[in-house]
């Protein structure tokens, strides 16, 4: 996949988002998706986006803390 379809791709995203809001996770699932493939083909994401993945890697993950206690 060339670096320009990819980066459309992700322009896209982001304006999806933009209009629906309420699907945070599956804005994060997708982000993820792309930004996975930016760096099996040896791109370097954005740093922006990087940081919105991690930003909301730990959201998800905290959420998912609550729901799902660890076992003491």
């Amino acid at each position: 996949m060339a670096f320009e379809a990819l980066k459309a791709e992700l322009d896209l995203l982001m304006q999806t988002v933009a209009d629906a809001p309420e699907d945070r996770f599956g804005f994060y699932i997708q982000l993820k998706e792309k930004l996975n493939q930016a760096r099996a083909f040896g791109y370097t994401p954005p740093q922006d986006l990087v940081d919105l993945e991690a930003e909301l890697d730990k959201e998800f993950t905290d959420e998912n803390a609550e729901k799902f206690p660890r076992p003491s």
